[in-house]
């Protein structure tokens, strides 16, 4: 073996290593949220149906928010990571403490707006009034954390661009645990009921808010980085934030689309396979949160690689991070299919659910290797600051997708038709318009900044 082939492949197992330090904590902390969700259900759950209707309704709408505020982890993750890379760890902490002040500024006009809209948002579903009465009760306690819940999501990003996925999780466990035991005394022990479940979770929230910060104040201040609001800092990650919010927007609506097409198809009873689709969302979007650890791993990567100026090692590593999102989406692939026939058995004994589950797991395992490359370079484009071009492809794939979809609906089989378009269309858009840019040059700038 010659020396360069051993130097490559030693480099080729340094970055292995650093994959794994990455990605493992931010696949258990994905992984810690929907678990403790599931514990908030059960909890609110022995309370009654409406309670569980409202919780579901309420759910929803915080979701909603919170989801489309993720450009505060992810844009705070990648220009931390380029000023990390460039070996200015002080304007790293100064870039990451504006996100973080970004972060109250929405949260805080969320919380009003949220409080004061809560009647008109819960009405939107057309629930009944009981189960409304309970939304509305959930809700207009639960916005008390959305400014917690934000300063969350830019303080993890600020310690994913240090490197840091480790913090994150301790703070996502012990959050999680003291959110169901916030939530079991005050809705038990002090018989508050649904109102209790909603203060036990802004508590816990305020707490891991509270956490994360005490660490990134601590960091800027050991580096002497500035805790106080920088108007020109704070409107450039606002800036930057704009083009990742139309990202998520196109995808969200993508899989709203989905949804829809669902409830249009004209084969099989309309419970059956919206329950079928919710099952099968369910799976896909939990094997995801795996996919998606390794995309968090590229944005902090990516970053840092090209703040330092090494174009030659971003390509590297983009290649190498590429095949681990084969890897693990064909891993996650045979797993999904492997269970198929099983695991319908533990969310529903409904024969006809069970049966159409079967063929609609079968399509999706069969994009899981597509999924995890898709996943992996999103992660790249964002962790190199390539937003704008992220925006256009979301909206691309939501006009290819959107008749895809729903022509789908149209044909025999039509559920299954649906997700092999969402498999092979909205995932197969993405990973052309991803691979096409990838393999460019514009997207690989280098310096502390990504601006071109």
């Amino acid at each position: 073996m010659t020396a360069d082939r051993e130097r490559e492949q030693e480099t080729d197992r340094e970055t292995d290593r650093e994959i794994l330090r990455l990605a493992v904590p931010a696949f258990l902390a994905l992984v810690a949220e929907p678990l403790f969700l599931l514990s908030d259900a059960a909890i609110v759950g022995h309370l009654g149906t409406p309670e569980l209707a409202g919780l579901g309704v309420a759910a929803v709408v915080l979701q909603t928010v919170v989801g489309l505020c993720v450009f505060l982890a992810y844009g705070t993750t990648a220009s931390v990571a380029r000023h990390l890379g460039a070996g200015d760890l002080r304007a790293a902490l100064a870039q990451g403490v504006d996100g973080v002040w970004l972060a109250v500024l929405i949260g805080t006009l969320a919380t009003a707006l949220g409080i004061v809209l809560t009647p008109t948002l819960v009405g939107i579903f057309g629930t009944g009034e009981e189960a409304a009465g309970h939304a509305e009760t959930y809700l207009s306690i639960a916005f008390l954390g959305t400014t917690p819940l934000l300063v969350m999501l830019a303080a993890t990003g600020v310690l994913r661009g240090l490197q840091d996925t480790r913090t994150p999780l301790a703070v996502a466990v012990v959050g999680n645990g003291l959110n169901i035991v916030f939530n079991v005394v005050l809705v038990y022990g002090l018989d508050l009921g649904i109102a209790g479940a909603a203060i036990g979770s802004v508590l816990a929230q305020v707490i891991s808010a509270a956490w994360l910060l005490v660490v990134v104040v601590r960091a800027a201040r050991a580096h002497d980085a500035p805790l106080s609001p920088d108007r020109a800092g704070i409107a450039a990650a606002a800036h930057a934030a704009v083009a990742l919010v139309v990202r998520t927007l196109a995808l969200r609506a993508c899989l709203l689309v989905g949804t829809y097409a669902v409830t249009r198809v004209g084969t099989g009873t309309t419970d059956v396979n919206v329950a079928t689709h919710q099952v099968a969302i369910t799976l896909w979007t939990f094997l995801a949160f795996a996919l998606d650890a390794i995309a968090i791993a590229a944005q902090a990567l990516t970053g840092r690689a090209l703040g330092s100026g090494d174009v030659d090692g971003t390509r590297r590593l983009t290649r190498r991070m590429v095949r681990w999102g084969w890897g693990s989406g064909i891993v996650a692939g045979i797993a999904l299919a492997a269970v198929a026939p099983f695991v319908g058995a533990l969310f529903t004994p409904d024969p006809e659910v069970r049966a159409l589950l079967v063929p609609v797991l079968l399509v999706a395992a069969l994009g899981q290797p597509l999924a995890g490359m898709v996943f992996v370079l999103d992660g790249v484009l964002i962790g190199a600051g390539d937003g704008a071009y992220l925006a256009w492809a979301g909206l691309v794939v939501l006009a290819a997708y959107a008749p895809a979809a729903l022509w789908a609906a149209s044909l025999p089989h039509g559920l299954v038709a649906v997700w092999v378009a969402m498999t092979f269309v909205f995932m197969g858009a993405r990973g052309v318009l991803l691979s096409w840019r990838a393999r460019g040059e514009a997207w690989l700038v280098t310096g502390a900044t990504s601006a071109r």
